[in-house]
């Protein structure tokens, strides 16, 4: 059983003939069932007025659609988060007689000039991923702790606690006591389910509901990070350095406020340090988030700046 989890970047409501809708808020759900293969498409619902939205759906996944319809401000910030993203594998589809020639010189160097260019066709771009998720296999072992992020949570009447979101860097089981980041509580997994099928273990790419015991929604928000890895902390103090856009127009500076993202938090940032020594666009930084930011050492924070106009996402910042 593999999941996939694509990004489907372009005009509102474009996802809708590729899966069956299910959850949604500033990201709709779309899954498409391919035997006991799934393919899950996130499609930003409240862009480009938030940015958090195009954020979440790009964060969560693997793969990712582009449709350009426009070659626009919104198409260049899409193309510049699929960047920071680090998502090298895609689908291009040119709409509106914009063709290959128009778009070239805009993608070079960005992980968007490897996606395949594929006609304006729902039921291609679906047999095409399909194909593609039926040759993954699930690897044989893994044993590292994984972590689930949050994107939703509620109370099921009879079950508990039920939290959605999809699985990183390891493996979830059942019955297994988990830590909820940045809190110091845990909850026991009493249940695994993906896409409505019961499971004793999830692994990385999976989408799960976990039914929990020993937590309650008052103790749950999104963007809260559970795991039993020892690897993963929190704090209101990051380091590390920055690497920005290369349309960025000038050096950051202490007392900006950026948006810290990573996983499902989007998190606003104060610089309270900065070095700008050497590559201005490679500075050292210190950020005073406003609440506790939860990650590993080594990932990759994607910086927004929301009062940039045109320009929002500033680029990624590897955090010490």
């Amino acid at each position: 059983m593999s999941n996939l989890t694509v990004a489907v970047i372009g005009p509102e409501g474009y996802a809708q003939d590729l899966g069956k809708k299910g959850t949604s808020s500033d990201i709709t759900f779309y899954n498409l069932k391919k035997g006991d293969n799934t393919i899950t498409f996130l499609e930003p619902a409240r862009y480009p007025e938030r940015l958090a939205s195009l954020f979440f759906s790009v964060s969560m996944a693997a793969r990712a659609i582009l449709v350009v319809d426009e070659i626009n401000a919104a198409f260049g910030e899409c193309l510049i988060m699929l960047d920071c993203a680090g998502i090298r594998e895609g689908i291009l589809v040119l709409r509106n007689y914009i063709t290959p020639e128009q778009i070239a010189p805009l993608i070079q160097g960005t992980v968007v000039e490897h996606y395949r260019l594929l006609p304006d066709d729902r039921m291609r771009i679906r047999e095409e991923l399909i194909a593609e998720i039926e040759v993954v296999k699930e690897p044989d072992q893994i044993r590292d702790h994984g972590a689930v992020p949050v994107d939703h949570f509620f109370n099921v009447k009879g079950i508990g606690v039920v939290v959605l979101g999809e699985v990183i860097g390891g493996r979830i089981c059942r019955h297994e006591t988990l830590r909820i980041h940045p809190t110091k509580k845990t909850a026991l997994v009493r249940s695994i389910q993906k896409h409505d099928d019961d499971a004793e273990y999830a692994i990385p790419g999976d989408r799960v509901g976990l039914a929990l015991k020993g937590i309650e929604t008052e103790d749950l928000d999104r963007g809260y990070v559970l795991s039993a890895s020892t690897d993963i902390t929190s704090s209101s103090m990051i380091n590390g350095r920055a690497s920005l856009v290369r349309y960025w127009p000038s050096p950051l500076k202490e007392g900006m406020v950026l948006h810290a993202g990573l996983w499902m938090q989007f998190i606003p940032a104060r610089i309270a340090f900065v070095d700008n020594s050497g590559d201005w666009k490679k500075p050292v930084i210190t950020l005073r988030t406003e609440s506790e930011l939860v990650y590993r050492p080594g990932a990759r924070v994607i910086l927004h700046y929301l009062e940039g106009g045109k320009l929002r996402v500033a680029g990624t910042m590897v955090l010490e």
